[in-house]
């Protein structure tokens, strides 16, 4: 029962200040003349005022409210960093348990204690860093600041929302996990370009960061691309440095650099980073080589012409040298065309030769050809549109690139109308998969409408995949890899009927975009490829094979843990593995075959920026709310109970507050001095201070 005099006037304190100063002045020039009753008067008239102020007894029936002491556990990825997550734990335990012994102990001021467990904000994919201050705020939102006994954040210290809290209504004291001489070094990205030319160089800015020691030696940084060692470097800490790469195809190339690890650090990593440079080629040289003018040459130059980005130079044999017909040089309007220079020369500069209706008749002498060859195995691309000499004497297959060629042809020209048709393996092949969707077929059960061909030269395969046949089920569309190149070898000249719409036409030009990329190596045509996409937190990895099936699917996280997912199909040639990832950072992906690299959230986390525990973040608020920061490597702190107001740390202790908070929990009113008693005792005052002037 607590109890307090209430003053509710009924009329406004000033009118009752006037009066009180009106009966003053007059009491004192009362007094002044000697009158006999002056005082009396006086007691009247200020029994009147204390009427109007309206004294009363207040008093209060209290509920004391216990005391609330938040405790902070840091459970964010910093924290799994060596043995800072057993050191949380046994930190957790014996506060709690002090504080459930304190509260024990406790009649006057009850402590109830309240755990707030704070984990990376948003998942593995939001990259808001550890954020404590957010929660402290949360979990006292519906307290009321008079409860507040104070705070305790078992931490690392590395706090990434420092800005949100100023000043709080009781102590906020730190218990910091790790060592004080603990060391990391960082490895920081400054640029790294998006694309890059093929077969040009992209350079990258980087630069090293120590945190903790200050001179650690020198650093090594590696670059890797496409899981292949490329370069590296030494540097110091804090130097920024260039390291190069040679973009080696189009597409998307994914580059990692490392950071060799150093004695002692904390965490590796933030020891490595990751991007995708695509890689676009700046020309695609094409070389189209015709044996002679006929109705398919102009489907050839129109789809190539009709890409901006391909160079195309066109050879067309019109006059061969055998041909005599008597015609003066000097009446010829045809030009020499430089032979050597091309074939010989500048072979290489190509990405891709055609040879589109070709047959021998001394143009090209047979060093030339093997130099084609010779350009094959160094990473070159040719395609053989065979037209009726390549069965014959005159064949391609008559000189040293027949070393190359996936086919053998039987001497056998067939002359019957015939539809192309996909294989099995073609179904799975990125060249041929899901052509059939452009044959008009009205259900996907169907065969594709496609126009015929009428001609085929009857080839044997002697390697590589045939992905499309023809006649009695033979060759048509054979694909081959030699050495570095690629070779193609499609048995007929008559794919031109398609682009002029017999029969209903088919898909040529699609069908001769992907070959043509897929000679000169274009990744999405790959048919051997594993590639991840990462949504959020999932990540959906597509495995490309013309094998059966692939192997299943095993996922390295960034701290070391093991993942193992099964493929299922998703279409002819691919399989799909959707998991979600629980950490941030590098995921390195492989199925025994392939590798690949996806990045969920940043490569390197926030959370690894700066693994070094420290007490630098949570200082300024604990000075500003005298609370304490200790580490706990020098002890489990013993915890206190302090008057409000008092500083709440010292050496191997930290303080709670005692707030004594309560609740009202019923209130009486009792008036002091009642209008009718004042009246009649004012009365009798005015009264007998008449009598007495009257004696």
């Amino acid at each position: 029962m607590n109890a307090s005099i209430l003053f509710d006037p009924l009329v406004g304190w000033p009118v009752v200040i006037g009066l009180g100063a009106v009966t003053l002045g007059l009491a004192v020039f009362a007094g002044w003349l000697r009158s006999p009753a002056w005082l009396l008067r006086a007691l009247g008239f200020g029994v009147l005022l204390l009427a109007l102020a309206n004294p009363a007894l207040v008093r209060e029936v209290r509920r004391a409210l216990s005391d609330v002491a938040i405790v902070v556990v840091d459970e964010t990825e910093s924290q799994t960093i060596e043995d800072r997550a057993e050191a949380t734990a046994e930190a957790e335990a014996s506060i709690i348990a002090e504080l459930e012994a304190m509260s024990a102990g406790e009649t006057d001021a009850p402590l109830e204690s309240r755990v707030v467990r704070v984990r990376n904000s948003g998942g593995p994919v939001a990259d808001a860093g550890s954020a404590l201050l957010t929660a402290l705020q949360e979990a006292t939102a519906d307290l009321s600041p008079d409860r507040i006994a104070g705070a305790i954040l078992i931490t690392d210290g590395q706090i990434h929302d420092s800005d949100a809290m100023e000043t709080f209504p009781a102590p906020v004291h730190g218990v910091i996990t790790g060592r004080a001489d603990e060391f990391d070094r960082r490895l920081v990205v400054a640029s790294a370009p998006a694309f890059g030319i093929v077969g040009e160089e992209v350079t990258f800015r980087l630069s090293v960061v120590d945190h903790g020691i200050i001179d650690a030696g020198p650093a090594r940084v590696s670059i890797l691309v496409d899981g292949e060692l490329v370069g590296s470097t030494e540097t110091v800490a804090g130097r920024e440095v260039e390291l190069s790469a040679d973009i080696t195809h189009g597409g998307a190339n994914i580059v990692e650099l490392t950071l060799e690890p150093s004695e002692g650090e904390l965490t590796l990593r933030n020891n490595r980073a990751a991007f995708t440079v695509n890689g676009v080629r700046d020309r695609l040289r094409v070389l189209l080589v015709s044996g002679e003018p006929h109705a398919g040459e102009r489907t050839w130059r129109n789809l190539l012409k009709a890409d901006p980005s391909v160079d195309l130079v066109h050879f067309t044999i019109l006059r061969p040298p055998t041909k005599q017909d008597g015609t003066p040089v000097y009446e010829l309007s045809l030009i020499a065309f430089p032979t050597r220079e091309l074939f010989l020369e500048k072979v290489d500069e190509f990405d891709l030769i055609i040879f589109d209706r070709y047959r021998r008749r001394g143009v090209l002498p047979s060093p030339y050809i093997a130099n084609i060859a010779r350009y094959v195995r160094e990473g070159g691309a040719v395609l053989i549109s065979a037209g009726p000499f390549f069965a014959g004497v005159e064949s391609l297959y008559r000189t040293p690139l027949a070393d190359i060629l996936p086919v053998a042809p039987t001497s056998d020209l067939l002359e019957a109308p015939f539809s192309p048709t996909i294989t099995e393996p073609g179904a799975r092949h990125p060249v041929t998969a899901g052509l059939d969707r452009f044959g008009g077929a009205e259900d996907e059960d169907q065969a594709p409408r496609w126009g015929r061909w009428l001609r085929q030269v009857d080839v044997e395969a002697k390697s590589g995949e045939i992905v499309m046949s023809g006649i009695d089920e033979r060759p048509l569309l054979v694909l081959d890899r030699v050495d570095e190149g690629r070779v193609a070898v499609l048995a007929s000249d008559h794919s031109w009927l398609w682009t002029r719409g017999f029969e209903g036409g088919g898909p040529q030009a699609e069908l001769l975009r992907r070959l043509a990329h897929w000679l000169m190596k274009e990744p999405e045509l790959e048919e051997e490829a594993l590639t991840a996409v990462a949504e959020g937190a999932r990540l959906t990895v597509t495995r490309r094979s013309v094998k059966e099936t692939p192997e299943t699917l095993q996922v390295i996280a960034p701290s070391g843990a093991t993942i193992t997912a099964d493929f299922t199909p998703s279409g002819p040639g691919r399989w799909q593995a959707v998991f979600e990832a629980e950490e941030q950072g590098l995921h390195k992906l492989s199925d025994g075959a392939l590798s690949a690299i996806a990045a969920v959230g940043p490569p390197s986390p926030i959370e690894f920026e700066d693994a070094v525990s420290t007490t630098a973040m949570l200082a300024p608020l604990a000075t500003a709310t005298r609370g304490g920061i200790l580490r706990l490597e020098d002890g489990q702190p013993d915890l206190r109970r302090v008057r409000e107001g008092r500083t709440a740390s010292g050496r191997g202790w930290l303080g709670l507050a005692r707030r004594g908070a309560y609740s009202v929990e019923d209130v009486r009113l009792t008036p002091l001095a009642p209008g009718w008693l004042m009246l009649v005792l004012s009365a009798g005052l005015m009264i007998f201070a008449w009598r007495v002037e009257g004696r």
